[in-house]
């Protein structure tokens, strides 16, 4: 089943924060137009006027197990908004693998998951491939290459108020930071496409 044949989940249950996943991912930052950013990022409207910065990050995940199960998410946060809170990370736009996340990450945090297909392929030049796909169109397409040697990691490192995130759902804002700790290691963005 994908989002775009019924946009409404099966049955299913959220699972309650906090959740604890483990997997793989590659974060990319990047430096976007202020314009493209304003216009055709899927900020929501109540997070407009708010919208405070040119670095985004996008996001390949591989969860080999969470609160819901494991599943693969693809996600993009345009900046940092102005909060009560301060500045805090949101997501605008996120595709995840199972239902179970869609109803969970929109019920504990107001993140807006959409469900969609994906698929995960590494290449013969050792690239790795995520694509997103809603009804059988790729909305997303991405490639990652890593190298080099991995080095521990924790988010205990970065001060809370640089991790924050808030995202606004039905008339409120959701707050959370989260906390990570594996290894990392120097990565690259190969190629993104997206068709929204």
């Amino acid at each position: 089943m994908d989002q775009s044949a019924g946009s409404h989940p099966p049955d299913v249950e959220s699972a309650p924060a906090p959740w604890t996943l483990t997997g793989d991912a590659y974060i990319a930052m990047l430096e976007l137009p202020e314009r493209l950013l304003r216009e055709r990022c899927f900020i929501p409207e109540a997070l407009r006027p708010r919208f405070d910065g040119r670095y985004s990050l996008l996001m390949a995940l591989d969860y080999t197990s969470s609160n819901v199960g494991p599943y693969r998410e693809l996600l993009f946060i345009p900046g940092r908004f102005r909060t009560r809170r301060g500045l805090r990370w949101s997501i605008s736009k996120i595709y995840v693998s199972s239902w179970e996340s869609v109803v969970s990450g929109q019920v504990n945090w107001g993140i807006p998951k959409e469900r969609a297909d994906f698929e995960l392929a590494r290449e013969a030049d050792g690239a790795e491939r995520l694509r997103a796909s809603q009804g059988g169109d790729v909305c997303a397409d991405v490639r990652f290459a890593a190298a080099g040697p991995s080095l521990p990691a924790s988010s205990a490192l970065v001060p809370a108020r640089l991790r924050g995130l808030v995202h606004h759902r039905d008339g409120r804002d959701y707050f959370c930071t989260p906390t990570a700790a594996g290894r990392v290691r120097r990565a690259r963005l190969l190629d993104a496409r997206v068709d929204p």
